[in-house]
């Protein structure tokens, strides 16, 4: 079984509504600065491991994403920084837990539940796929396509969202950025549609492979002893 390219990253960055087309399906205004927020590597799997369901959750989403992997420290990058600082390319699922995503305006909680992200399978590198500059990335859930875009239509740009990351913060080797999603998410549907387990959620991006990973229910939390659940 394939781990995640980078393991245990020190920092995991994720950028919302980087897709103006996803924006619009969300209902949101087009940013006019990347909106970032951050997961934890518990939350990271590898390509073909079950993606693990929780019980405190039946709004599971998916959300098809290129990943930008770091390959040298960088801080207050120039562009050409920011191009010399990308190590290679991958495939990450976003995978997004809406209900808990939803309860404040901070989306964090909604989106490093444990074992639930699919990374990999591959880090590719930049000069085998241009930079990512225009790739067709697709998502499907048990063979149905639910979200097919290209990369070009990307608002920030992996260079571009680099540059402002590192002015938040020095970028460290094996660094994530999950770089946002096209529309076609579950919850945008009319009516919602949510993974259940048995699913198969396959994530392909063109040049970088495919992840293909099984949705399974948590194992349900022990009561502390002497008290009934």
């Amino acid at each position: 079984m394939l781990a995640p390219p980078t393991p245990r990253p020190e920092k995991i960055f994720c950028i919302g509504l980087n897709y103006r087309d996803h924006a619009e399906e969300a209902g949101l205004d087009i940013p006019k600065h990347p909106p970032a927020f951050a997961k934890f590597w518990r939350a990271l799997i590898g390509a073909t491991s079950d993606i693990i369901l929780p019980e405190n959750s039946d709004k599971v989403d998916w959300e098809v994403e290129l990943g930008v992997i770091i390959g040298r420290p960088v801080r207050h990058a120039t562009e050409s920084e920011a191009l010399d600082a990308i190590a290679g390319y991958t495939i990450v699922n976003d995978i997004s837990m809406r209900d808990w995503q939803r309860r404040t305006t901070q989306f964090l909680q909604g989106k490093t539940f444990e074992s639930a992200t699919p990374v990999g399978p591959y880090l590719v590198t930049p000069d085998e796929v241009d930079h990512a500059r225009q790739l067709r990335l697709t998502c499907s859930v048990d063979g149905v396509l639910m979200q097919d875009g290209s990369t070009d239509e990307q608002i920030f740009s992996p260079v571009e969202l680099v540059q402002y990351l590192s002015q938040i913060i020095t970028l460290m080797p094996g660094d994530l950025i999950a770089t946002g999603t096209p529309a076609g998410v579950g919850a945008a549907r009319r009516p919602p549609v949510f993974l259940e387990s048995g699913m198969v959620v396959s994530c392909a991006i063109e040049g970088l492979g495919k992840q293909t990973n099984r949705c399974v229910a948590a194992a349900p939390v022990a009561a502390p002893a002497g008290q009934a659940r």
